[in-house]
């Protein structure tokens, strides 16, 4: 059976949150289409906010969990 593909609003929150989890820049993100470039903004937030608040490491993989488990 074929595994269907996540959304790809969803794929760019997960890879916005991976690249803020990381301390990387916001200009980094690779999309240009406003809903999937904001998508990934709001993910890059959620991963910065997460890195100052110290959820870097094992400390946050309750974190990917819980967006994983989303879709």
């Amino acid at each position: 059976m074929r595994r269907l593909k996540r959304d790809p609003v969803e794929r760019a929150f997960l890879r916005g949150y991976q690249h803020g989890i990381h301390g990387k820049s916001r200009e980094l993100c690779p999309f240009n289409h406003p809903e999937t470039r904001q998508a990934w903004i709001n993910g890059w937030r959620e991963g910065r906010g997460d890195n100052w608040d110290g959820l870097t490491g094992t400390a946050g993989i309750h974190r990917l969990n819980q967006f994983n488990a989303v879709g």
